[in-house]
C-alpha cells in the first residue's frame, strides 16, 4: 500500500504514468501489478492498466521461424529478441491516447499453451488511462559488456551456444529494440531476489500453480528438469540485473528467501509541482 501511495505521489496532472516492475521469475511481479492496480482504483477517478511483457511475446510459429534463420534457442520463449517490441509500443501509444468512451484490447500470451492468445481473449480495457504498469524479468534492462559475452557463464551457453551467436543476438536485441520500448517508463521498480539459485525454487512454484489451473492435456508446463534448463536462459541478464538495478532502479524491493518484503527502499523523490 505504501508503494502504491507513493507511485500515485509521482503522477503529473494531466499524464500518463508509466511503472515498469522488473524481477526475477517467481518473485510476485504479477501479483505486484494487480494489487497496485487494485489499490490505486480505490482513488476516485484513477484508471489503471497493467501487462506484462511476457505477453509481447512472438507467437510460436513467429519464434520457430526465428529459431531457423537465427539460432535454434529463440524458439523458446524468455529472452530478448522473442518479444513483438513494435507490439509493446503500440500498446503504449494507445493506452497513453485513449479517451474517454474509447477502449481498447491488451495482448495476451497463453503461457499454457506457449502461444499468444486469440484476439478474441485480450484483455479490454476503457479509456483514459491515468497510470500504465508493465512487468516482466527484463523490463528496463540493460545489455551485457561485449567482453563478457565471449565466456559461457553455464552449461546452456557452453553447449548449446558455443560460437556465442545466441547471446550476442539476445544482448543486440536488449541494446537496442528493446531500449524503444522501455524509454516509455517514468519509474522503475526492481523486486530484488536474494540469489539466483533461489530463482529455480520459486520459477518451479510458479509452473506448479500453473499447472494447478490448467485443464489442458497438451499444454507445455515445465517438470523441475525443464526449469533448471529454462532457467539458464535467463542467468545472464538476471545476474547483470543483481548487480546494477538496485542502484538504478527508483525503487527497490528487497525479497528475503521466505518471499517477504526485507526492506523497501525509494530512490527518487517525490515529485514536487
Amino acid at each position: 500500500m505504501p508503494l502504491a501511495e507513493w507511485i500515485n505521489e509521482q503522477r503529473k496532472p494531466d499524464e500518463t504514468l508509466i511503472v515498469g516492475i522488473n524481477g526475477a521469475q517467481g518473485t510476485g511481479k504479477s501479483t505486484l501489478a494487480d494489487f497496485l492496480a487494485l489499490h490505486l482504483h480505490t482513488d476516485p477517478g484513477i484508471r489503471v492498466a497493467t501487462f506484462s511483457i511476457d505477453d509481447l511475446y512472438l507467437t510460436k510459429e513467429e519464434r520457430k521461424v526465428l529459431s531457423s534463420r537465427v539460432h535454434p534457442l529463440l524458439a523458446t520463449r524468455g529472452v530478448p529478441g522473442t518479444h513483438d517490441i513494435q507490439l509493446g509500443i503500440d500498446v503504449m501509444n494507445s493506452l497513453q491516447n485513449l479517451k474517454a468512451g474509447e477502449s481498447y484490447r491488451i495482448p495476451v500470451f497463453d503461457k499454457a499453451k506457449d502461444d499468444r492468445a486469440p484476439a478474441e481473449n485480450w484483455v479490454e480495457i476503457d479509456g483514459p488511462i491515468d497510470v500504465i504498469i508493465m512487468e516482466g524479468w527484463c523490463v528496463g534492462s540493460f545489455p551485457d559488456s561485449e567482453l563478457l559475452l565471449h565466456d559461457p557463464i553455464n552449461e546452456l551457453e557452453e553447449k548449446a551456444d558455443r560460437r556465442g551467436i545466441w547471446r550476442q543476438y539476445v544482448n543486440a536485441q536488449l541494446e537496442n529494440e528493446y531500449q524503444k520500448l522501455f524509454d516509455f517508463l517514468d519509474l522503475l521498480v526492481f523486486m530484488q531476489v536474494p540469489d539466483f539459485d533461489t530463482v529455480f525454487d520459486w520459477r518451479l512454484e510458479q509452473e506448479t500453480k500453473l499447472a494447478d489451473i490448467s485443464n489442458d492435456e497438451t499444454s507445455e508446463i515445465m517438470g523441475p528438469a525443464e526449469i533448471a534448463r529454462f532457467i539458464q536462459l535467463f542467468q545472464r541478464i538476471t545476474e547483470l540485473n543483481l548487480k546494477i538495478m538496485p542502484s538504478l532502479a527508483d525503487c527497490v524491493i528487497k525479497l528475503n528467501k521466505e518471499h517477504n518484503i526485507d526492506e523497501l527502499i525509494y530512490q527518487r523523490q517525490v515529485f514536487d509541482e
